[in-house]
């Protein structure tokens, strides 16, 4: 089956078993939901984001880490040229303003699995901003057509992941991976324009196969190449934004499109 059908498959299937017209009409007519998404996407290039340390799936933990990703006293950043093309074409492919100076920032917080003690990444200068994607929502049942949505591209930035934390409950031990530590990942910042469940995965599908399409990542959630931040809210109409629950994580349609009716 070619993927862009097994995704559209996978969403209908969702779409008919778990549709947001199963909430009661007191919830549907009277609040409005707001889902904005946040998504981090591997950027598919054979090194890391500030360092030549490979980057193939699947190898044993901390096999994969340099003197930079281990945060060895001295050691500089190296910027991956490979990493701002692909972010580039990416951004140009979501109608995006390339922006003429972009900047890194530094994101400080404290986690065993990142070792520097910040995350680089970018903020008030991002590498690209004001964009956006238009993509197709197909409804469930015989009543209710497929239609357009666009929502807005707030940005598009370039940042290094973090290293992945291990708990180990039998052994009552806190392991630390490092391989993924330092990956190239561009995050897009999606403005709040989706209404419900099926836009956000309709959303989500349609990006995962022009990711696909132009190379620039393989998007495969299920290895963690592609993931959604999703800030779920409800209010109703007139009223401003109501309070904010953000759902880390997700790496699949169907938990994206679970979660999301769930917190409405």
């Amino acid at each position: 089956m070619r993927p862009q059908w097994k995704l559209q498959h996978q969403l209908r299937h969702l779409q008919r078993h778990y549709s947001i017209s199963h909430k009661p009409s007191l919830i549907r007519d009277t609040w409005q939901p707001v889902i904005g998404l946040e998504i981090h996407a591997q950027i598919s290039s054979a090194s890391k984001l500030f360092s030549r340390v490979n980057t193939k799936y699947g190898a044993p933990p901390n096999t994969q880490v340099g003197i930079f990703e281990s945060a060895h006293p001295g050691t500089l950043p190296v910027l991956n040229k490979k990493c701002v093309e692909g972010a580039v074409k990416t951004a140009l492919a979501l109608n995006a303003k390339v922006n003429n100076v972009s900047r890194f920032d530094r994101k400080h917080y404290f986690y065993p699995d990142l070792p520097a003690g910040y995350q680089i990444t970018q903020l008030d200068h991002p590498i690209a901003s004001n964009g956006s994607l238009k993509f197709v929502v197909y409804n469930a049942g015989v009543h209710r057509r497929p239609y357009y949505h666009t929502v807005e591209l707030i940005q598009l930035q370039l940042e290094e992941d973090s290293g992945k934390s291990i708990h180990d409950t039998d052994n009552n031990r806190y392991l630390v991976d490092l391989n993924r530590a330092g990956q190239p990942l561009m995050e897009l910042v999606f403005a709040p324009g989706i209404r419900d469940a099926e836009e956000a995965a309709a959303l989500v599908k349609d990006l995962v196969l022009l990711l696909q399409s132009l190379g620039t990542c393989n998007a495969r959630m299920d290895e963690g190449s592609l993931r959604v931040d999703a800030n779920v809210s409800v209010h109703q109409p007139g009223e401003p934004l109501g309070t904010r629950t953000e759902i880390k994580n997700l790496n699949s349609l169907r938990s994206m499109f679970l979660t999301v009716n769930f917190e409405i």
